[in-house]
């Protein structure tokens, strides 16, 4: 049987931007739709049903969250909580990419390093975060410095790993190269292995955000007075499910926000980066 012309096998085809486009929005269109005939299926039997409320219900919560200050603090929650949780996003985010790329160099350019520290770092990798939560409150108490070393602890070991791989499968022509000319091996961590290390860290960052985000909720939910995680745990007893998906759809946006941010970072940084993947 004669094979059919590549043209028509979808393997070979590319969606235009107007069908790109419509690819997009139907996942969401279609979980809109499921939702919304839910709830509106148990309103019909239960109007008084907290557990689904209808999209009108979550927009006017929404925006009774975003502008109503509280009356006993007269300040507006959901953005003191916002600004809480991001505050403490960024600052473990922060900690744990300096970690990462110190170390993800040292094991990926020096042999004695990688056999000595390859190791170690496979292990604690192994250790679940969440696990240790109690440990660092006894030791580091309530406040923000036990919650923000979770995020730290719980993204470091995935980018120290990722980051010495990266290091290590650099080109050995490179590395010679550099040798030839005299550079040390100081130099050469910092001329040849840095700047190809940079764009792999900030693709590494992009993917830790999910857990990132997941050890910062576990630690509010469980220690805090203020944050998105906080938040949600404490409006749950209520079962006030129109606060708690509000808070949710918010924090999403917030992660697809920062995701992309970091995209468009490294797509200006390191172009020839993106222009390789």
């Amino acid at each position: 049987m004669q094979d059919r012309p590549r043209t028509l096998r979808w393997i070979n085809r590319r969606p235009d931007r107007a069908i790109s486009f419509l690819l997009v929005i139907i996942p969401f269109v279609l979980v809109f739709l499921a939702y919304t005939i839910g709830s509106e299926a148990r309103l019909a039997v239960n109007p008084a049903d907290k557990l689904l409320p209808a999209p009108t219900q979550i927009m006017e919560t929404a925006e009774r969250l975003i502008t109503e200050a509280d009356k006993r603090s007269g300040k507006i929650l959901f953005w003191s909580d916002t600004a809480a949780s991001l505050s403490r996003l960024a600052r473990g985010v922060a900690i744990a990419a300096g970690i990462a790329l110190a170390f993800g160099l040292i094991i990926g350019i020096l042999p004695y390093a990688r056999t000595m520290l390859s190791p170690f770092v496979n292990v604690l990798s192994m250790i679940p975060p969440l696990a240790i939560l109690p440990i660092l409150f006894i030791l580091l108490g309530l406040g923000e410095t036990s919650k923000v070393a979770l995020i730290a602890i719980g993204i470091t070991p995935f980018l120290i790993r990722d980051l010495a791989q990266r290091v290590a499968e650099l080109p050995t022509e490179q590395i010679v190269k550099a040798q030839t000319l005299g550079a040390s091996s100081f130099a050469i961590g910092l001329r040849v292995a840095l700047p190809q290390a940079l764009p792999r860290l900030l693709g590494s960052l992009r993917l830790s955000l999910g857990p990132a985000w997941l050890f910062l909720i576990a630690a509010e939910a469980v220690a805090a007075d203020a944050g998105l995680g906080y938040r949600i745990f404490l409006v749950r007893r209520y079962l006030a499910m129109d606060v708690i998906l509000t808070y949710v759809i918010w924090i999403t946006l917030l992660a697809f926000l920062l995701d992309l941010a970091l995209r468009l970072i490294s797509r200006h940084a390191f172009p020839w980066a993106e222009e390789g993947l």
